[in-house]
C-alpha cells in the first residue's frame, strides 16, 4: 500500500492563488448562469406587465449572435413602472431592464449582465467566491471537492 499526502490551500493561503483561479475559469464554465436564468424571468415578468413579443437569444458571454427585443408592448404600462425597485421579480436586473425599455435600447441592458459576469471571473471576483465558499486547492491550483 502507499500513502500519498497531498498540500491544501485556501485561496487566501496558496502561494500561486492564480492557478486556482485559472484552473475555475477552464473548468466552471456556469458560474453566472444563475443570473442569465434570474435576467431571463425578468424579461418575462416585463412581458406579462407591459404586453407584447418577446424575442430573445441571450448568453452571460457577449458576441454570440445575441438579441433581445420586445415589440408591440403598452407604452403607458411601461410608464407606470419604477425605475427604482425590482418591480417585476424582486432582483437587480429589473431595473436594468425597466430603464433600458423605457430608453428605448432594451439590448443594452444585457451589458450589465456581461459586466457582472467578467467581473466574476476577474482575479478579484473569483477570490471573492473562493474566500466566501472555503474552496481548497492543491499546489497546483487544482479544486478539490469537500
Amino acid at each position: 500500500m502507499k500513502t500519498i499526502t497531498t498540500n491544501v490551500f485556501q485561496i487566501h493561503e496558496h502561494p500561486k492563488p492564480e492557478s486556482g483561479y485559472e484552473w475555475i475559469r477552464n473548468n466552471w464554465h456556469d458560474l453566472n448562469q444563475h443570473s442569465l436564468d434570474e435576467f431571463i424571468e425578468s424579461l418575462k415578468a416585463l412581458k406579462d406587465k407591459v404586453g407584447g413579443a418577446l424575442n430573445y437569444s441571450i448568453s452571460v458571454v457577449p458576441d454570440r449572435g445575441e438579441y433581445l427585443s420586445l415589440k408591440d408592448y403598452d407604452v403607458d404600462l411601461l410608464k407606470e413602472l419604477s425605475e427604482d425597485d425590482c418591480v417585476l421579480t424582486g432582483v437587480c436586473w429589473d431595473i436594468d431592464i425597466i430603464q433600458a425599455l423605457k430608453k428605448g435600447n432594451l439590448s443594452s441592458a444585457m451589458k450589465s449582465l456581461h459586466s457582472d459576469t467578467e467581473y466574476l471571473y476577474s482575479d478579484e471576483g473569483l477570490k471573492e467566491l473562493c474566500e466566501a465558499n472555503e474552496y481548497h486547492f492543491t499546489a497546483e491550483g487544482k479544486h478539490l471537492e469537500p
